[in-house]
């Protein structure tokens, strides 16, 4: 899996998702699905993606294949 890692509103709670698979792990709280999609893009090195209740990307971190060096 190295897919970026996507939380995002989900009916009775939040999911976690990694692009390119199908499956996703529901969480109850928005947090519980945060720190778990955290985790999940910091051992894939890849992007974690947070989506507010709208849909909308309002968090964006990146956990590996950065460009060196960063632009400014």
């Amino acid at each position: 899996m190295s897919g970026d890692v996507h939380v995002i509103p989900s009916s009775g709670g939040w999911d976690v998702r990694v692009e390119g698979t199908s499956r996703a792990a529901h969480f109850r709280t928005e947090d519980e699905a945060i720190r778990a999609g955290r985790t999940l893009a910091r051992d894939n090195r890849s992007e974690h993606i947070v989506h507010g209740a709208d849909g909308k990307v309002c968090q964006r971190d990146s956990y590996g294949h950065d460009p060196f060096p960063s632009p400014a």
